[in-house]
């Protein structure tokens, strides 16, 4: 499906990111690892590289414009062209919106959000000049829609990448660039088997959601035939935010 399609996955060092990653690489998709951890990146690269996979690892700071620029040359000076570009990378941060400082939620505005916004910019330079554009999709979170406490600068995030993606689906259409993106709700990156019955129970799937779901929902929103879909959000929460839960 994906066969010699070039892929940048931006957080492709751990959680979804990684499983993202590693699904284009064995679909057949030249795979470009980005991230901050250089330990974690490399190891990762060179797995699946052992494996037989085209992937290369670059160590990108997603805050910083300059490393974002470079990330997009050196996957086209190795691979040519680019394809497809999953904005993954994020950090979540709790804190009391009495207490969160301006540097605090700086940081986080401008690793979920103005990331999203450098990373599809400077994508779609190359990707104009490919005949067939290309497409983006970026990690938004059921948190665009429904909250916790003390997370705000997460949520504000989330609702930025939404509202940007059909803007850039607006924007980026005539250079037959789809840009859409995926909602995740519950999604376990941790040790699954330690979850509890009454987690899985919050879903009407009947279960927490693994990182291969989205994978797959990234599949769907990247693939050419799916040409029909774009400027959208699809939310992948195994219906946990349509379920009516009441406490007792």
């Amino acid at each position: 499906m994906f066969q010699n399609k070039v892929v940048i996955v931006t957080g492709a060092a751990q959680g979804i990111g990684k499983e993202v990653a590693t699904q284009y690489a064995k679909s057949g998709a030249k795979v470009v690892l980005a991230d901050l951890n250089e330990q974690l990146g490399e190891a990762i690269n060179d797995d699946l590289k052992e494996q037989g996979y085209n992937t290369t690892f670059v160590k990108t700071d997603v805050r910083q414009e300059a490393d974002i620029i470079n990330l997009m040359k050196t996957t086209v000076e190795r691979y040519s062209t680019i394809d497809i570009l999953i904005n993954n990378a994020g950090v979540f941060k709790i804190c009391s919106p009495l207490d969160l400082d301006i540097d605090s939620w700086d940081d986080v505005i401008n690793t979920n959000l103005r990331s999203v916004f450098l990373c599809s910019r400077e994508a779609a330079k190359y990707m104009r000049l490919n005949q067939k554009g290309g497409a983006i999709v970026s990690m938004a979170s059921t948190r665009a829609f429904m909250s916790e406490p003390n997370t705000e600068s997460y949520a504000a995030t989330k609702g930025g990448i939404i509202a940007l993606t059909h803007a850039l689906a607006s924007s980026l259409a005539l250079n037959k660039i789809r840009v859409n993106c995926i909602s995740p709700g519950w999604i376990e990156t941790g040790e699954y088997e330690k979850l509890r019955p009454i987690d899985h129970q919050q879903h009407f799937s009947g279960r927490v959601g693994k990182p291969i779901d989205i994978a797959k929902a990234c599949f769907y929103l990247t693939d050419e035939r799916n040409d029909f879909v774009t400027g959208t959000n699809i939310t992948v929460d195994g219906g946990m935010t349509k379920k009516m839960i009441y406490e007792e």
